[in-house]
């Protein structure tokens, strides 16, 4: 099949990209206040034609090096809705449209929102990959434009350290992903994921084919994929980067690269376990014993925070545990039956992280902070302090997204923690009933930080006093006596919270709208969870 016909999507996001990126040649007000307009405009055309192109089978084109199944579409859909409301967060509203209360692109709108295409346009690449050259394209064009938003994101020194570092450290995780396929393709012979996996199916070699060049090429991709999940034990760059961007940019990269690093993740393990997940035991063991220091790390961590973003940086680590629970769950399991619930559950949840963060972190974006730097908008529990009663619906959304991240009943957060745990309590392994039980425990632990964030939000107290603990580093750019700004009522931000916090409700409450997304989830899967195609 013709490579044009398969990528759509991605061509739609890259001709919007490359438009904008020549729109930013121009200083006009005008040119920057379209910007936005241009980017929402790919993203809607994008997922329209993400929908219209979904078939059943695989489909790749005349090279191999892209497949473009159920569940890449699956992967597109959620990037390219999900990455719509990114769009919305991050909307210009002064007059020259180079900021918002959030964020200041200066000069650079167009550049910025050319960078989130380009993003989601990674994510994309990454879903359809069926090629080691794909799947690393994908992985650093979904990686690299949010090093740079998030230098650009404001103009502070916070930025530009949590740039330079997330940078860096994200050159290293790109170096282990090459050193492993590297080993892969040494081992194998073979570039394309599908040929890969006839190479290690074949009797004569066995399932140890290659045996310890395998399983290191294996491990260091693993180890780069974890990096973009924030996975213990890489995922110390994740406070310093999330409270030094712009809180759009946050809400982006708590997702983006989270997605991206999943997916490679499944059809990595994938192909590691020559198509039917029969992995190395230790390998099952180690992705058991990460699921576990994943969340309990972000989640014992979460608790000793004092900025909110931060709390919320440690709260996506912990989701990234979530989800490894479900892919431990998916390569201990042997039933087909058992590895599709558990990779519907991982899909459902991606779809649901996307939506319960964007609500939070919409939330902070209007509430403004008591102090004037290094941000404006809400990022401390001083902050927060009394904002329930003087705006009491971004209160209950807060609340609302807050109670959906703990998994409480009658929010999306709830059923996507039971559809992760279901398999691993039917499945009858030991292993894995007690993945789930500490699971539940995690979730327990998260409500320490998750009730605090509400707490403070509803409480009576005005806020006046300053934080009890700062970063004295940055201590002088603080102005004490500064009094609090109205509210901002951006009409894109309260759309992105109003879509995002009926999105939490529908799935939590809607019970046959809640199947249908799951459903969407299983047949998206469906085909993986199969073994052999």
């Amino acid at each position: 099949m013709n490579v044009t016909q398969l990528i759509i999507p991605e061509l739609t996001l890259l001709a919007a990209a490359a438009l904008l990126f020549l729109m930013g040649g121009s200083n006009a007000p005008k040119t920057r206040l379209l910007a936005p307009v241009v980017a929402l405009l790919a993203m809607v055309g994008a997922l329209v034609a993400s929908l219209i192109g979904q078939r059943t089978g695989v489909r790749m084109d005349d090279t191999g090096s892209l497949a473009v199944t159920a569940l890449s579409v699956y992967i597109k859909s959620i990037s390219i809705g999900v990455g719509a409301l990114f769009v919305l967060l991050a909307w210009p509203t002064s007059r020259d449209g180079a900021s918002n209360r959030s964020i200041s692109f200066s000069t650079e709108t167009s550049e910025y929102f050319a960078l989130l295409l380009l993003a989601i346009t990674g994510m994309c690449v990454v879903a359809s990959a069926n090629s080691l050259p794909t799947l690393f394209l994908g992985i650093e064009l979904a990686s690299i434009p949010t090093y740079i938003m998030v230098t650009m994101s404001r103009p502070h020194q916070q930025a530009q350290e949590a740039g330079v570092k997330y940078f860096f450290l994200g050159a290293l995780s790109a170096a282990m992903m090459l050193l492993g396929m590297s080993y892969l393709f040494g081992v194998t012979g073979e570039m394309r994921l599908d040929h890969i996996i006839d190479v290690l199916r074949r009797p004569a070699d066995g399932p140890g084919i290659g045996g310890s060049l395998l399983m290191l090429a294996v491990l260091l991709m693993m180890m780069s994929f974890l990096f973009k999940l924030a996975a213990v034990p890489l995922h110390f760059y994740a406070g310093d980067v999330y409270q030094g961007a712009a809180t759009p940019v946050t809400a982006a990269i708590s997702f983006i690269p989270k997605i991206a690093g999943m997916t490679a993740l499944i059809k990595l393990l994938y192909v590691a376990g020559a198509g039917t997940w029969a992995l190395d035991p230790k390998l099952m063991k180690l992705v058991w014993i990460i699921a576990v220091l994943t969340m309990t790390v972000g989640n014992v961590l979460g608790l000793l925070q004092y900025n909110v973003k931060r709390v919320l940086a440690y709260s996506s680590i912990a989701h990234s545990g979530y989800l490894l629970v479900g892919l431990a769950t998916l390569v201990h399991v042997k039933a087909p039956e058992q590895r599709g619930d558990a990779l519907a559950a991982i899909a459902f949840y991606m779809l649901a992280y996307g939506v319960m963060n964007v609500a939070v972190f919409g939330v902070l974006m209007l509430l403004p902070a008591k102090v004037p730097a290094p941000a404006r908008t809400a990022e401390t529990y001083d902050d927060l302090a009394g904002a329930g009663w003087r705006h009491p619906v971004l209160g209950v959304v807060m609340a609302l997204g807050c109670f959906s991240l703990i998994g409480i009943p009658a929010t999306a957060g709830f059923f996507g923690k039971l559809y992760l745990l279901k398999p691993a309590i039917q499945s009858g392994n030991t292993a894995l009933v007690w993945l789930a039980v500490l699971t539940m425990i995690n979730a327990a632990i998260s409500a320490g930080y998750y009730l605090k964030i509400v707490t403070a939000m509803w409480s009576k107290s005005d806020g006046a006093g300053t934080e009890a603990i700062r970063d004295t580093a940055h201590d002088s750019a603080y102005d004490l006596g500064h009094q609090a700004p109205a509210t901002e009522r951006s009409v894109p931000v309260l759309a992105a919270i109003a879509l995002s916090a009926a999105g939490i409700l529908a799935a939590g409450i809607v019970f046959p709208l809640t199947g249908a997304i799951y459903r969407a989830a299983a047949s998206a899967t469906a085909w993986l969870a199969d073994g052999p195609r």
